[in-house]
């Protein structure tokens, strides 16, 4: 492939990394607020997530309520911590931290922001939230037992999902960048063919 087709590629792609980075630094501020304390625990609302998986010794499960979590309204966690070999339920601590899963946050790292420090109730972490803005979000639960470090994440979404997301972005900047080189490509090719016959011109006139 020419040179001058690759740097336009580059070109291309840079400027729509950088498109990217600015809409989604415009969107990103105010992260979460503080937990709120608003949300009944006897609520029949479904969960938006259950998980459950195996680390360690330890078999967690965890659920989001309510079903789906909107910007500005409270929300909580279930964090269940349970011995694989059917012994007493973990009683110490869960630590809950939060990060914004957007193109910005990918580029940079964004560093997770804590939601709270958690003891057992009654078996159960229990762990309220809140946030300010429409988003994916990446939680992660983390907690010491027997000398040994546990951690594990799940995603949730905050508001309706966008109509165009980060891949339909993506496609879009690479289906412009093929588009940006085919042209490239076939002005150089009618550029070849002009001066081609250009320069025959001048043979037979000479």
């Amino acid at each position: 492939m020419p040179k001058s087709a690759i740097s336009t590629i580059t070109a291309v792609a840079l400027g729509s990394v950088l498109w990217l980075v600015m809409v989604q630094a415009t969107a990103a501020h105010h992260i979460l607020g503080r937990p709120a304390y608003g949300l009944n625990e006897d609520s029949n609302t479904p969960s938006s997530i259950q998980g459950e998986e195996v680390i360690g010794d330890y078999l967690i499960t965890f659920m989001v309520f309510p079903a789906f979590p909107k910007p500005g309204e409270p929300g909580r966690i279930h964090f269940y911590v349970k011995p694989v070999d059917g012994g007493a339920p973990f009683q110490g601590k869960v630590a809950f931290k939060v990060r914004e899963e957007s193109a910005i946050s990918w580029l940079t790292g964004g560093d997770p922001v804590e939601l709270g420090v958690q003891p057992a109730d009654d078996n159960v972490f229990r762990q309220r939230f809140q946030f300010h803005e429409a988003g994916d979000y990446l939680v992660s639960a983390q907690f010491e037992a027997g000398g040994k470090p546990y951690h594990i994440e799940f995603s949730l979404r905050v508001g309706a999902p966008p109509v165009i997301g980060l891949s339909e972005i993506l496609w879009g900047v690479l289906i412009a960048a093929i588009v940006v080189v085919s042209v490239v490509q076939r002005r150089r090719a009618m550029t070849g063919k002009i001066r081609g016959a250009h320069d025959k011109g001048a043979e037979k006139r000479a």
